[in-house]
């Protein structure tokens, strides 16, 4: 098949290129729009006893499927003229709209009941409206009513905030950061690439390339939200992946096309040797990558699953542009590849010649690799502890749930939120909710025992149930949620002062958990520490096999292009060691608060979300980097290697030989793309929601210390330690790689191509 491409970039580039041209500008104006149809949710599992409590909630109680609020702050205390009319017009306007289901205010609350509405000081109240419309539409109705009703009236401030409003600022400030990292990235990969080709007109085809990767997967991700949910954060991986990917793939196929020109190879042979080889390993790489990031299919949160989806589609981009799209831009380009060479003029500013080509023994990755295998087991462990060390943090990480502190402290939602942590009495955050979905013929003295026992687990400052409020075991009021029985289930509201994500909070859980339920009933449990903890629950039940698939995949694959067992397990601990200082940069800045958490607000959590993505993408791209290296590895060996069976000093030998060519080869390739790569992912950090800001901190730091640490020491440590037995494999594996394995250098490459001829001035075969 690539040797066909090839033939088809020769004989038709004009015709390949006018296709991707128009394959591009239909992806661009079908899929740029997808923003619109993306949500900032999905974190939490819809077959949790969280979720499905408060669907009940909504269903039957009519609480809303999201929750709003308003804040009416008044120096003169909230029952000054001004502070009551500002309160009545946003409650009128908030029950007047077809999108609110209950509206509930300090103002009109019982007097018992006002209280933990207030702030402490008397000069805040808050306003509490339950959203219709799920995730996707209830933030934009959060937005239009927010537009509507939130600003200062009379000296009287009015803030919105909320889960809804939440979600609806990091929609609004993911759009935002798009722009920016788009502005970041783009540019700076642009000089990368110059310096790395030399020429204008080389470094602006990876650009092209991975122009049509990020509108490629766009398009695809409108696709899927026409019939399930897609994460608006899949966008920022869509177009830093996708710029990386473009960049690594392409420049391993014109790198590979250069050397093959280099060693004296006709233009048409060297085409065809490079698809041959080259876009074999960037096939391979991608269908590694993608298969690990479509693990993440395996969760149940569409906020995981995004991300498996704009992976997918970006890798499939990605490599089909490259094996496409590349050769038939390098044939019509053909000596105009290497047009505006900057380097010319620099080199005759300064009257510099042309540096000659060296011997490959003489170039810096050949002799680095070397230089580490003469020191193979003093480096090897030092780098190992060194990693090890590095994310010894990551022992201590504790996961919490995303809430407004996610945003910068001057979004409304992120200024309402404080406000509630830190002046009112009770923070409606810290709630329980315990329904009771099978509440027919249950006597009232059972339901009030519950409620009672509930009352007595520390840290729970009252209950309020159908029957009463109970405070300390006592009743301490009428029912403040007159609602909260109807069609045969009721709820109760348990209000907290343990801090969310606290071992204060867990301990409290459990114990409210381990309270005999009335007359034996079921119960089920929702609030944001519920939900958390279903969430975690979530995650750990399934990354077990998310991890033995990926395993699998990974040993599976690398099977196939080596030939070996070791060399798979070798990629795998690798893999995973190469993310140790990642994960503790992660617990250590933006957990534990270091580095002023780079600008954003610690909150003593890590979303638990992020980790599992993190080690998915990042294993992903781990391995395009162990197949762009082993492959050029595998194709010395096989050259080199001595009579079957040998596996003493001129097995070692050859091995060595062999690896410091595979590194001096694709060394220089593999820093170039780490370096692009992470500059895409670094353009995340500019984020201003501050989980996705980890995520560029994480990846920028996983792709480097893979690059330059794994691939330049402990990958040359290992494999010269292992020697000859790096490609070894049980007898039986052996012949079942001689019919299934895939080479580096496929059957028929070797074959004569066919004569070419010249008609209406295109070459043909």
């Amino acid at each position: 098949m690539l040797r066909r491409i090839a033939l088809l970039a020769i004989a038709a580039p004009r015709r390949v290129l006018l296709l991707a041209a128009l394959v591009m500008i239909a992806a661009a104006v079908f899929g740029v729009p997808v923003a619109k149809s993306l949500s900032a949710g999905g974190f939490q599992d819809p077959t949790s006893e969280s979720a499905q409590a408060a669907e009940l909630l909504t269903r039957t109680f009519g609480q809303g499927d999201m929750q709003m609020l308003v804040t009416v702050t008044s120096a003169d205390g909230i029952d000054a003229p001004a502070a009551r009319a500002a309160a009545a017009d946003v409650v009128a306007h908030l029950e007047r709209s077809p999108h609110v289901a209950n509206v509930t205010s300090a103002w009109t609350v019982p007097p018992e009941a006002a209280g933990e509405m207030t702030s402490r000081d008397g000069t805040s109240g808050v306003i509490v409206a339950g959203l219709t419309g799920g995730e996707n539409d209830g933030q934009k109705y959060a937005k239009a009513l927010a537009d509507e009703v939130v600003f200062d009236r009379d000296g009287v401030e009015v803030r919105a905030g909320g889960i809804a409003m939440v979600y609806a600022q990091i929609t609004a400030q993911s759009e935002r950061d798009l722009l920016l990292m788009e502005s970041i990235a783009i540019p700076l990969s642009f000089v990368v690439l110059v310096w790395v080709f030399g020429g204008l007109v080389a470094a602006a085809l990876p650009m092209t390339i991975g122009a049509l990767a990020i509108v490629g997967s766009m398009a695809v991700l409108r696709l899927i939200t026409l019939g399930t949910d897609v994460s608006i954060f899949a966008l920022n991986l869509s177009i830093a992946l996708g710029l990386a990917l473009a960049i690594d793939y392409t420049l391993l196929i014109v790198s590979r096309y250069r050397d093959e020109l280099a060693d004296g190879v006709p233009p048409e042979r060297a085409l065809i040797r490079t698809m041959t080889t080259a876009g074999r390993t960037v096939l391979f790489s991608a269908v590694t990558v993608a298969l690990s990031m479509a693990a993440m299919l395996l969760f149940p949160m569409y906020f995981l699953k995004s991300f498996a989806y704009a992976g997918v589609a970006t890798v499939a981009f990605a490599a089909s542009a490259a094996v496409i799209v590349t050769p038939a831009a390098i044939w019509f380009l053909g000596d105009r590849l290497d047009a505006l060479d900057v380097r010319r003029p620099v080199r005759r500013l300064f009257r510099r010649d042309a540096p000659a080509p060296k011997p490959v023994e003489q170039l810096f990755w050949y002799r680095s690799t070397r230089f580490v295998m003469r020191r193979a087991v003093v480096i090897g462990l030092a780098v190992v502890v060194l990693l090890l060390a590095l994310g010894t943090p990551f022992l201590s990480v504790k996961w919490g749930f995303p809430d407004d502190r996610v945003l910068p402290t001057s979004a409304s939602a992120h200024e309402v939120g404080d406000r509630l942590r830190n002046d009112f009495a009770d923070d409606s955050a810290t709630a329980v909710t315990v329904v009771i979905p099978d509440a027919a013929g249950l006597p009232p003295a059972a339901l009030e025992r519950y409620a009672s026992e509930l009352s007595r687990v520390a840290d729970v400052t009252s209950v309020s149930s159908p029957t009463g409020a109970f405070v300390d075991g006592a009743l301490a009021g009428p029912p403040v949620a007159p609602t909260s029985v109807a069609d045969g289930s009721a709820f109760l509201t348990v209000s907290s002062t343990a801090p969310l994500f606290s071992d204060r909070s867990d301990v409290q859980l459990d114990a409210l958990h381990a309270v005999a339920s009335p007359d034996g009933r079921g119960v089920q449990f929702t609030g944001t520490a519920q939900i958390n903890r279903d969430s975690v629950d979530s995650i750990t039940s399934r990354l077990p096999w998310v991890l033995g698939l990926i395993a699998v995949i990974t040993f599976g694959l690398l099977f196939l292009l080596t030939g070996s067992v070791i060399l798979p397990l070798k990629a795998v601990v690798l893999n995973v060691l190469s993310l140790t200082a990642a994960f503790g940069a992660l617990v250590w800045i933006f957990q534990d608060g270091h580095l002023g958490a780079l600008g954003t607000t610690p909150t003593g959590t890590l979303v638990a979300n992020m980790p599992v993505l993190l080690f998915c993408i990042a294993f992903g791209l781990a391995m395009d980097y162990e197949v762009f290296l082993v492959a050029r590895i595998r194709e010395y060996w096989l050259t080199l290697r001595p009579r079957e069976g040998a596996r003493g000093q001129e097995a070692r030998a050859a091995n060595d030989e062999a690896v410091a060519l595979g590194l001096a080869r694709t060394g220089r390739v593999i820093t170039a793309a780490a370096l692009v790569m992470s500059i895409s992912f670094a353009a995340l950090i500019a984020a201003q929601v501050s989980f996705m800001r980890m995520f560029g901190v994480g990846l920028t730091l996983a792709v480097l210390v893979d690059a330059t640490l794994v691939r330049m020491m402990l990958v040359p440590s290992f494999m010269h330690v292992m020697g000859g037995w790096n490609w070894w494999a049980p007898a039986p594996l052996v012949r079942l790689h001689r019919r299934i394995g895939i080479s580096e250098a496929g059957p028929g490459d070797d074959a004569p191509d066919p004569p070419l001829r010249v008609t209406s001035g295109s070459t043909v075969r």
